[in-house]
């Protein structure tokens, strides 16, 4: 089997976004005996063991933490010299406060306050709509609770005591750590480094499933990711021709040709969307146009259950050109269009509007159809006919956009709305 054939059964075998199933161990999985250990979670949760005691890398979230903790501190009970988040982002630093002991320092990469800070900022938001794509019924934090008695529960905002803007050298014991700035999914992304096991721990580096193409930027919200430093980030990682790569879930990947191989597949995948939608862009193409024509050849495949091609290349547009489409002095004010197809099938009337969305649906118009039932359901919120062509386009939708986690999440959640209305008006 070709190193290439080797990539790609990675990625049919490897999982996609199954894996981001929040699923809690009994024990702290060895996945290099006696040295590094594995918590899972909503992001794993790394402990490294040394002579001088263990070095944490992610906390999970503050009610995560408890778990990780627990499991950890049955292998190697501490001391903790050093806490390090990989990122900033809630899943990685929620917990830091209940690791910090008087002995440990708390190393992030310098912009590690900025990025929090950003996520601070649209925290509402996350919280209202958590729900379309996690479980928020509460049940796992009161598991947690209940196996660890009298420890509070709290989601750190932590503040390290130690941080680096490049580069930064750790002797702890006899174990060198070198971390590196790595901008990935957040601008204080970094990657632990360790040269005598030529071993890295990235995280969520590349997104957490790998090799997958990255999420330049999240349904649920988030700042936009640029292109060229996360291209930058994986030249970095691959200069440094590891044998293990760890990453934010599943099993590590190992050896050294493969690992070279799925980051090389990975950066030019993304440097070929950024090249062809830049082109397009530059020959007065619209937008919509770019979606439909760039597409991964069959030798740059990579995963896309995490994030889509079609998504990057809109990120990629805005990154460079912005909102404004040039397409129609409308896009300048403040008014929806979907007020303008509301009223319009106000007019014509909801048999007829509807008449015309089966026909799309059975032309395969799927979008479309949605179009104006979700316009006549703007006009009489209740319509069941209406509701019943809104579930029958998503079913389509899902059917074939079931592989990335949050495509398939915000569908199931859209979906499920459509049909309380038909159970409410039927029951």
């Amino acid at each position: 089997m070709s190193i290439q054939e080797q990539v790609d059964l990675l990625i049919d075998t490897r999982g996609g976004k199954e894996l981001l199933a929040h699923n809690y161990d009994n024990v702290a999985i060895e996945i290099e005996p006696g040295f590094i250990f594995q918590s899972n979670g909503a992001t794993a949760a790394y402990m490294i063991v040394t002579a001088a005691g263990r070095v944490i890398v992610n906390t999970g979230m503050g009610y995560e933490a408890l778990h990780h903790k627990r499991l950890f501190d049955m292998a190697c009970p501490g001391p903790t010299p050093y806490i390090i988040t990989t990122q900033a982002h809630v899943d990685h630093v929620g917990g830091v406060h209940l690791f910090r002991g008087p002995e440990t320092k708390y190393v992030a990469q310098a912009n590690n306050q900025a990025c929090q800070a950003d996520d601070a900022r649209i925290q509402a938001l996350r919280m209202s709509t958590a729900q379309i794509w996690f479980d928020i019924s509460g049940t796992v934090i009161r598991r947690f609770i209940k196996e660890n008695p009298g420890v509070a529960v709290i989601q750190d905002r932590p503040v390290p005591d130690l941080s680096f803007n490049d580069r930064m050298a750790l002797r702890v014991g006899e174990l060198d750590i070198e971390l590196l700035a790595t901008t990935g999914e957040t601008i204080d992304s970094l990657t632990v480094w360790l040269p005598q096991h030529r071993t890295a721990l990235v995280s969520n580096l590349f997104g957490p499933l790998f090799p997958h193409f990255p999420n330049l930027n999240t349904l649920r919200g988030d700042r936009y990711r640029f292109v060229e430093p996360y291209l930058a980030s994986v030249r970095r990682v691959r200069e440094l021709q590891l044998e293990t790569l760890i990453v934010g879930r599943s099993t590590p990947i190992r050896g050294k040709a493969l690992i070279d191989a799925a980051l090389a597949r990975l950066h030019d995948a993304v440097e070929y969307v950024h090249y062809e939608t830049l082109e397009r862009i530059n020959k007065g193409i619209d937008i919509d146009t770019i979606v439909h024509e760039v597409t991964l050849p069959a030798n740059l495949r990579v995963g896309q259950g995490y994030a889509k091609v079609a998504w990057g290349v809109r990120t990629i547009w805005e990154s460079y050109v912005g909102w404004f489409r040039l397409q129609s002095s409308t896009e300048m004010y403040p008014v929806d269009p979907r007020t303008t197809l509301s009223a319009l099938v106000a007019n014509i009337g909801a048999p007829t509007a509807l008449q015309l969305a089966r026909t799309q649906l059975a032309d395969g118009q799927t979008v479309q159809a949605l179009h104006l039932a979700e316009a006549v359901l703007a006009n009489s919120a209740n319509d069941v006919e209406a509701a019943a062509v809104a579930v029958q386009a998503h079913d389509m939708l899902i059917e074939h956009g079931d592989e990335s986690f949050w495509e398939s999440g915000y569908l199931r959640h859209q979906r499920g709305r459509y049909q309380h209305i038909i159970d409410s008006q039927t029951s």
